[in-house]
């Protein structure tokens, strides 16, 4: 079977007694043990629930260019699962299967209708070449070979490290501020960098529910970062919502603005569900707009398998 490579990362240490043990030690980079700030707080190691920390995601997202014939021109969507399972040892499978494609609105099955009703596409209206189907993929899973880790901020953790990380907001936040440095990441964008982690700890790391409550509680302070009341993902699910805006400087002519709404279930601390809406000049860029649903995040006992269709 044909391993995928995880990516290598700085190593920070967590705790007082790790600091010379780090790479980030041996790189002359600071190290957090050593910002009382940042201070584990979180309660002693918890024993694992289960066999493997798992997650199930579904990604929606408009195929950039559209396709069909002559006038009938459409918009589709494209859709896929993606599964990981992670074992307190960081060992980790990652399990892929593509659900089929689908036109976008009403106006669009219309013109699928006109169109012929194709199951499968070659090429975009403009021909650019393209491989879509109406039908779902066989899928497969696949082990990830490289360190057993577990990732957040660029860093790489163990299953103890993560189970300590700061259960307080501020402290929380100052952590992976200095995770941010750890990876040089200029002062200006510290922030950003922050805001961006910390959805990572509402359901891809087996974090204690205090750590995720503290993530939660953090971005609500984050710039950029507002609550939006309540909202209902895709499946029908109640959460709290929280939008994140990011404008970059504007690009020649082209001005950019990024928002990504999150839905949060309060309850468990668990991410339902995170939408990213890119607009160019105020017109939504569909190949940097889309929606991910987080159908599962927990502990199960079942192995790695092909991800089974919805």
């Amino acid at each position: 079977m044909k391993r995928a490579t995880a990516p290598a990362r700085p190593l920070i240490a967590l705790g007082a007694g790790l600091a010379a043990l780090g790479t980030a030690a041996l790189l002359g980079l600071p190290s957090l043990a050593k910002a009382p700030e940042a201070r584990l707080t979180a309660a002693a190691s918890a024993p694992p629930e289960g066999k493997y920390w798992h997650t199930r995601v579904l990604l929606q997202r408009t195929n950039p260019r559209q396709v069909g014939s002559g006038a009938n021109r459409y918009w589709v969507v494209q859709q896929s699962l993606t599964e990981e399972w992670t074992a307190p040892d960081g060992s980790r499978w990652v399990g892929s299967r593509e659900l089929g494609t689908y036109p976008k609105s009403g106006a669009d099955r219309e013109a699928w209708r006109r169109d012929g009703s194709p199951t499968k596409w070659t090429r975009t209206a403009d021909g650019q070449t393209v491989s879509l189907s109406t039908k779902p993929a066989k899928g497969h899973v696949t082990p990830v070979r490289g360190e057993n880790t577990f990732f957040l901020a660029g860093q790489r953790l163990t299953y103890d490290e993560v189970q300590r990380l700061p259960a307080d907001p501020n402290a929380l936040k100052s952590w992976l501020g200095q995770a941010a440095r750890v990876s040089r990441v200029p002062e200006k964008g510290v922030d950003r960098y922050v805001t961006g982690a910390l959805p990572t700890l509402l359901h891809q790391l087996p974090a204690p529910k205090e750590v995720r409550a503290a993530a939660y509680q953090a971005l609500l302070t984050m710039p950029g970062v507002s609550s939006r009341g309540k909202a209902v993902d895709r499946t029908g699910r109640t959460g709290a919502a929280l939008s994140i805006e990011y404008q970059p400087a504007s690009q020649k002519e082209e001005t950019i603005k990024v928002t990504t709404d999150l839905v949060v279930d309060t309850g468990t601390m668990l991410l339902l569900s995170e939408s990213q809406t890119t607009l160019m000049n105020d017109k939504v860029f569909p190949n940097k707009t889309m929606t991910q649903t987080v159908l599962q995040a927990g502990w199960t006992q079942a192995e790695p398998a092909v991800p089974a269709l919805p």
